[in-house]
């Protein structure tokens, strides 16, 4: 039986109109369609996933566009009927969050990208990569649609900008490490520029760690991406950068995602064979024993 029809067990009938026509279960978020009908957005997502994006699942008419409507007043309804059936054992439904829009991200990455203007700040380009961080954490449909209003390009731009502050480097690169960067010209533009690599370089030894720990993800992100080692041997002419992404694996305060990303990191650099020695050189081997007897799981070790 669903999770969400577990209540039925306690003898407590789920109204009809409060569940979903595709799933049966109480919904969480839902959501009306073209033709009228209310579903639960996971659901409909899903149903439009398979293929089967030309018709309503309930009255078979044509779905002549997806727009998906939050049905806010049902959604209430079934959050004061959870509430009031709450001490025989039904739970209050979360809040849900808004999915990213193609409106809201173009203006937001306009905003971003601003350098000019009546209202344009810092403070304001700074809220905007924001807002867009939170979409991008929220969900992967979210990152896709980012993604595909060309974002990395205009990231790597604000992020590799001689004019731009430590404040918009720092959620540029926290936003840029969220995406997927499918362009090799996007990487090779990173991986073959001494100024832009040295400018990463100088990122792992940031003040805040999450800027190291983003820095380090940048730098996998691109060597592991870059097909022809001669972009990768261009790291080869900073032993720093090996003395920075190790130095996230020595830090005793680091985070599992910083040992994570320090490890991906230290192994797409050694790819390239020309690398390696400064790895060793920059005391590798003693560091990864070291994680190795410390606290590294099966995964990690592996």
């Amino acid at each position: 039986m669903p999770r969400n029809l577990e209540p039925l067990d306690l003898g407590i009938q789920i109204p009809y109109h409060f569940r979903c026509p595709i799933s049966l279960e109480l919904m969480q978020d839902p959501v009306t369609v073209c033709t009228g009908q209310t579903y639960d957005r996971a659901s409909i997502e899903s149903w439009v996933s398979i293929g089967n994006n030309t018709t309503c699942p309930v009255t078979r008419a044509p779905l002549s566009d997806f727009t998906l409507i939050p049905n806010h007043t049902l959604r209430r309804l079934i959050q004061e009927w959870c509430v009031a059936n709450r001490s025989n054992g039904v739970e209050r439904i979360p809040t849900p969050k808004q999915p990213a829009d193609p409106t809201s991200v173009r203006a937001l990455l306009s905003q971003a990208s601003a350098t000019s203007g009546t209202h344009v700040s810092v403070r304001s380009r700074a809220a905007a990569l924001r807002r867009l961080r939170g979409f991008a954490r929220d969900s992967d449909k979210n990152r896709v649609l980012i993604a595909a209003h060309n974002a990395t390009a205009v990231l790597i731009m604000i992020l590799f900008s001689e004019t731009t502050s430590s404040e918009l480097v720092s959620e540029s690169l926290a936003l840029l490490v969220m995406l997927p960067i499918t362009e090799p010209n996007q990487l090779v533009s990173i991986s073959s520029d001494p100024g832009r690599v040295e400018f990463l370089t100088r990122l792992l030894f940031d003040s805040s760690i999450e800027t190291r720990v983003n820095a380090a993800a940048l730098i996998e992100i691109v060597t592991t991406g870059t097909k022809s080692e001669d972009p990768k041997g261009t790291f080869s002419n900073y032993e720093s950068v090996f003395e920075g992404v190790l130095d996230l694996l020595r830090n005793p305060i680091s985070s599992r995602r910083a040992l994570k990303i320090g490890i991906k990191a230290l192994f797409s650099l050694c790819s390239a064979k020309q690398t390696r020695h400064l790895a060793i050189n920059a005391g590798a081997p003693e560091i990864l024993i070291d994680r190795l007897a410390a606290d590294f799981d099966r995964c990690d070790t592996e």
